[in-house]
């Protein structure tokens, strides 16, 4: 039976990994239920026009 090497110690995180390694970053956003499709499109052009840059567009 052959002995395993010896394992580097990882490195210690600021804040403890998730058990499959995912590191949760905090995040806060606003949901606008539209009635249909264009208003979706009028939404979203609003937004941008109001200076939001990091927007995404979620059909479900």
């Amino acid at each position: 039976m052959q002995s395993k090497p010896p394992v580097a110690p990882a490195k210690a995180a600021t804040k403890p990994l998730g058990r499959n390694g995912f590191k949760y970053k905090q995040q806060f956003g606003i949901v606008v239920v539209c009635d249909d499709e264009p208003a979706q499109a009028k939404a979203y052009a609003r937004l941008q026009r109001a200076g939001f840059k990091r927007l995404k567009v979620v059909t479900v």
